[in-house]
């Protein structure tokens, strides 16, 4: 058994939302830089050359790449070995968000469904845990703005519909977006399982790196096949028409009920804020 106090972990938060806001990922910078060459619009490459410089100028001036600093996903995976002494775990991860919004001068974007009164600190926290093997914890965040979560969906299908019919369904998504998710955009779909983990599988497919396919040949070869049909929408980097109009397409599944077929997508910007750290 091995104690981590809950110290360590407001501390961890609070760091890994402040520098997901404020610094592009190398990943995701040299994804933009490949597009630039790619890209076939004289409009769309100037577009993306611009995203490198705000991401330039966010990373020199300590300023968030964008206003808006999203809601504060959290993903724990914990040691079954673990103890976390000290305090509660949920109050921990809120009280990280609450100094990371306040200290980074990080947009505060929470609010009640139907006052629209703000909470005014970004909390609460949306948490994810999963209960894994060892001595450690692993800490993910992935603020998400509103622009693309709003291009977010789950559907039933009718497992008859099959590939074709998730597919389709992908593009309506994407197309349904248009410029409002900040393209050049990644794209989570999360198939099978039921319908409140399909949804999680599409958020945690935005979590694999651009660039990476799935370990199995024939969602690999869906993923590309996706790129291409999303790239040939014509949509461009912020929708000013082009040939880049996602960066990737990564797939999750799982096993699902034999009457039922679920997927889910969940779109993600170009700016892609994620951090992690072990703990």
């Amino acid at each position: 058994m091995r104690d981590i106090h809950v110290n360590d972990i407001i501390s961890a938060v609070e760091r890994l939302f402040i520098d997901a806001n404020i610094n592009l990922s190398e990943n995701m910078y040299k994804a933009i830089g490949d597009a630039v060459e790619r890209e076939k619009s004289p409009a769309g490459k100037e577009v993306l050359r611009e995203l490198l410089k705000n991401a330039d100028t966010a990373r020199e001036e300590k300023m968030p790449i964008c206003q808006d600093t999203g809601l504060a996903v959290t993903f724990l995976e914990i040691g079954q070995d673990v103890h976390i002494v000290g305090g509660d775990l949920t109050e921990a991860i809120s009280e990280g968000v609450r100094r990371a919004y306040r200290n980074g001068y990080l947009r505060k974007s929470c609010c009640h469904p139907f006052s629209r009164k703000n909470t005014g600190d970004n909390t609460p926290p949306i948490i994810h845990v999963k209960i894994v093997p060892g001595d450690r914890m692993k800490i993910t965040v992935l603020p998400k703005g509103g622009g693309s979560e709003n291009y977010g969906e789950v559907r039933m299908l009718m497992p008859a519909q099959g590939k074709e019919g998730v597919k389709g369904f992908v593009l309506d998504m994407v197309r349904k977006g248009g410029p409002n998710p900040c393209p050049p955009i990644i794209v989570g779909v999360g198939i099978g399982s039921n319908f409140e983990t399909s949804a999680l599988l599409s958020k945690e497919a935005l979590m694999v790196p651009v660039g990476t396919r799935h370990a199995d040949d024939e969602l690999a070869a869906m993923e590309m096949e996706l790129l291409d049909e999303i790239n040939k929408t014509g949509i461009g980097p912020q929708g000013y028409g082009g040939t880049v109009t996602a960066l990737d397409v990564h797939i999750k599944m799982a096993p699902c009920h034999l009457a039922s077929l679920p997927v889910a997508v969940n779109i993600q910007c170009h700016a892609h804020r994620m951090r992690e750290a072990v703990l």
